[in-house]
């Protein structure tokens, strides 16, 4: 029910092509930044969202405003939050005409979105820093009851964890937080070339729709992602031995009999629904 989608092709006008700037100038990047420099790939990824004419939509790091530019003809109400103190004032001045469109100077990571975003759920989208893909991941899944898609171009590798499935050698802790909060699904793949300054790696740019799994599983939230951080602490060790440093060793042995598990059985082994019942395994006998 939750494997991730099969990865969509680079659309053609993405492929063989040669990169068209979007300014001719260029800053020098700080805090991570990559900007997005190909109009083709702009316009996949917010096409990506969906139809937002009646919709809020947030922007994470809208940078130099690719995405921003497309969005700000579409959505009923664009909200981009950029940390640079330099892009801010500058995004504010470009589209000061367009009462539909907010430009937030903050770090994303210290917003508030019960107080940024309106009652109705929005659409989040984001060229992520490779550096804090993580944490900002956690900020917006945190949230998830103000979001039901998020788009978010991320490292390609990441991209590869956090769409992995049960049995991949690259499914861990974080692929099972977000599949514990939504479906994914792998886009399509941009090339260094699409970016100024072209990074290093490849990106991939990948759809969560929103569908917390916790009530369904019979967990609850935050024990159980941190028992999920726990198994996953040291991917070459077994599920028991990473569990065993929280949890008495004659307990673990009951779960995962009950749960009908092998004893020396490894996390990225597991369905989140065999987690889910030796979690709920373990809190029963202790």
């Amino acid at each position: 029910m939750w494997a991730c989608l099969r990865p969509l092709r680079l659309p053609k006008a993405l492929r063989n092509r040669t990169v068209s700037k979007f300014t001719s100038t260029r800053r020098t990047p700080k805090l991570g930044q990559n900007f997005l420099a190909d109009p083709a790939a702009a316009r996949a990824i917010a096409e990506s969202l969906g139809p937002v004419e009646d919709r809020t939509v947030l922007e994470i790091g809208p940078g130099e405003g690719a995405i921003t530019e497309l969005l700000a003809g579409r959505a009923k109400h664009l909200i981009a939050v950029e940390l640079d103190r330099q892009l801010a004032p500058s995004l504010r001045q470009r589209f000061a005409a367009l009462t539909n469109v907010q430009i937030v100077e903050a770090d994303i990571l210290n917003v508030d979105f019960a107080t940024l975003l309106p009652s109705a759920k929005a659409s989040a989208v984001g060229n992520l820093p490779y550096y804090i893909t993580t944490d900002i991941l956690r900020h917006l899944l945190a949230a998830h009851q103000h979001f039901d898609t998020i788009v978010i171009m991320v490292q390609r590798e990441v991209a590869e964890r956090i769409a992995a499935t049960p049995g991949h050698s690259e499914y861990g802790s974080l692929s099972a937080m977000v599949q514990l909060y939504a479906s994914v699904e792998n886009l399509f793949t941009l090339p260094p070339e699409a970016f100024s300054p072209p990074p290093k790696v490849h990106s991939s740019v990948l759809r969560l729709t929103i569908a917390p799994r916790f009530a369904e599983l019979e967990v609850q939230p935050e024990p159980f992602l941190k028992f999920i951080r726990s198994a996953f602490a040291q991917k070459r060790k077994t599920l028991r031995n990473n569990l065993k440093e929280h949890h008495q060793p004659e307990v673990l042995r009951a779960a995962l009999d009950s749960a009908g598990l092998r004893a020396d059985i490894r996390a990225e082994a597991l369905t989140l629904e065999q987690m889910a019942a030796l979690w709920r395994g373990v809190t029963t006998i202790e």
